[in-house]
């Protein structure tokens, strides 16, 4: 986007610096703008900027464009969802035999307890899904299921900083960072990395888990709501006429070109001027993306709106389609809010299966009818869904060692996740976990490869997208990473 030079302007008054003057002209322009940039052409790849390596994507040719991260904060249960284990009906309230050196976050080893929720076989694969998501099981041949998942750690905040940094502390970019770093933007007018947090509270760890860590501050995460205004200060607190709204950007465009000129064109504030020049494009897009009455009454049936239990999640993932369609790059969409908040996620301490199904009720329609209006669309063959979690959840109870419980602790040895769309055998189950799903024993996938999997159906090496920090080219893989050939096609 190029900007024409008025010299009809008057200099700024002497003594009027920056601060004052967006003080007196009152834009209302929100914080959020502050980190969803753009190229000035939307298209230019952002790893192309001082610290790349240079080497842009993309690397190959890409299967997918755009990605949707549905995450489940709290740990969801591989034995209550997509990895059925009938040895555990046969071994129920007896003491578990493997767990030696096991790190569990209670300390408390508990007795073997059988699913509680029955699983059945769906679609033409035969795929076993749990009652906890027959939705999903209607679906079935749209998934990639992965059985054999691995973290480092049975702890949430460090286990889902790895899910989505690659690394276990905090200050690493999120591979929604990294794929807006690589990749740049499809939109003008929308931000690049969009995250739609639970309508009940953030995530444990809050905001850190869309961080850009150490690449520049464009390739943030910003934040959307499904319900009242989408983003803060969007639009100007008072009315403010059209011609003086458009000549004070204008102005603004002046003093921000001799701004430049007079530093030397540096990164950071050309950085900081187009993210003025994005919202100012916000507030007329973000308003009509967000209207969900746009949609018909199908649709919103189709998501869950016309149900009491699912509208909160089904208004996420609608809007999720929304933005996909209009060129958001990657999108995060939680369920679950912080394990602090009791009742709002996915962690099972003190009941599983209590919890598990009223989570799985608000998910489980829209997340079907998701991937329903993606394949009607046309939009799956080059759209990634990921369904993931920090860890799973033990197949012994969270107990002393003689009574049997009913929750179950941390698993950070085996859990489920699954993919969808581009590039994947679809209806097909991946690795898989010992005879109680305590841990997984074939095809382990650890998070390094989960990640490089994903950069290599945008079109990425996961090798070659680095950035020099603090004398290390860092990445997403650290120095590790797979690509997973067995799912792919």
């Amino acid at each position: 986007m190029t900007h024409t030079m008025n010299t009809d302007f008057p200099d700024p008054q002497p003594g009027l610096n920056r601060r004052e003057l967006f003080s007196w002209v009152q834009m209302g322009l929100g914080s959020a703008a502050l980190t969803a940039l753009l190229a000035e052409d939307g298209f230019v790849h952002a790893a192309s900027v001082a610290g790349g390596t240079g080497d842009s994507p993309p690397h190959h040719a890409a299967r997918a464009k755009r990605v949707i991260n549905i995450i489940l904060s709290g740990g969801l249960s591989q034995v209550e969802s997509f990895d059925p284990k009938p040895q555990l009906d046969k071994h129920h309230g007896k003491p578990p035999s493997n767990t030696e050196g096991l790190q569990v976050s209670s300390g408390n080893v508990g007795l073997l307890r059988k699913s509680d929720f029955r699983f059945r076989q769906y679609g033409d694969s035969g795929m076993w899904i749990s009652d906890l998501f027959p939705h999903l099981g209607d679906v079935a041949d749209e998934l990639t299921v992965i059985r054999s998942m691995v973290s480092d750690t049975p702890s949430h905040t460090p286990a889902a900083f790895q899910q989505n940094t690659g690394f276990p502390l905090n200050g690493f970019p999120t591979m929604g960072s990294w794929i807006s770093y690589g990749l740049g933007s499809e939109s003008d007018a929308l931000p690049t990395y969009v995250v739609i947090p639970d309508i009940r509270g953030m995530p444990s760890g809050g905001a850190i888990h869309w961080t850009n860590g150490f690449l520049p501050t464009e390739h943030q995460g910003v934040t959307f709501r499904t319900t009242g205004s989408p983003i803060d200060n969007l639009l100007p607190s008072r009315t403010i006429a059209a011609e003086t709204e458009q000549a004070t950007r204008h102005y603004l465009t002046v003093l921000n070109r001799r701004h430049l000129r007079a530093r030397g064109g540096s990164d950071p504030l050309a950085a900081r001027v187009r993210s003025y020049e994005l919202a100012a494009k916000m507030q007329l897009a973000v308003p009509v993306v967000a209207d969900l009455n746009r949609e018909t009454t199908s649709t919103h049936t189709m998501y869950g709106l016309d149900q009491s239990e699912t509208a909160d999640f089904g208004r996420g993932c609608l809007l999720a389609r929304r933005l996909l369609e209009r060129g958001v790059r990657f999108i995060q969409l939680y369920s679950g809010a912080s394990v602090t908040i009791n009742h709002t996620n996915w962690d099972g301490h003190n009941d599983n299966a209590k919890d598990h199904a009223r989570e799985a009720k608000r998910i489980d329609r829209p997340i079907a009818g998701l991937l329903r209006d993606l394949r009607q669309r046309g939009m799956l063959d080059d759209t990634l869904v990921l369904f993931t979690t920090e860890f799973g959840r033990t197949p012994f109870t969270q107990s002393a060692s003689d009574v049997l419980g009913i929750g179950r602790d941390h698993n950070q040895y085996a859990f489920s996740v699954w993919l969808a769309g581009a590039g994947l055998q679809r209806g097909m189950v991946y690795g898989a976990t010992d005879d109680f799903g305590m841990k997984a024993v074939e095809n382990l996938v650890p998070w390094y490869d989960f990640h490089a999997t994903v950069l290599h159906l945008l079109g990425i090496d996961h090798e070659r997208l680095s950035y020099y920090h603090n004398g290390i080219h860092r990445r997403l893989t650290n120095v590790h990473g797979h690509v997973i050939d067995g799912i792919l096609t």
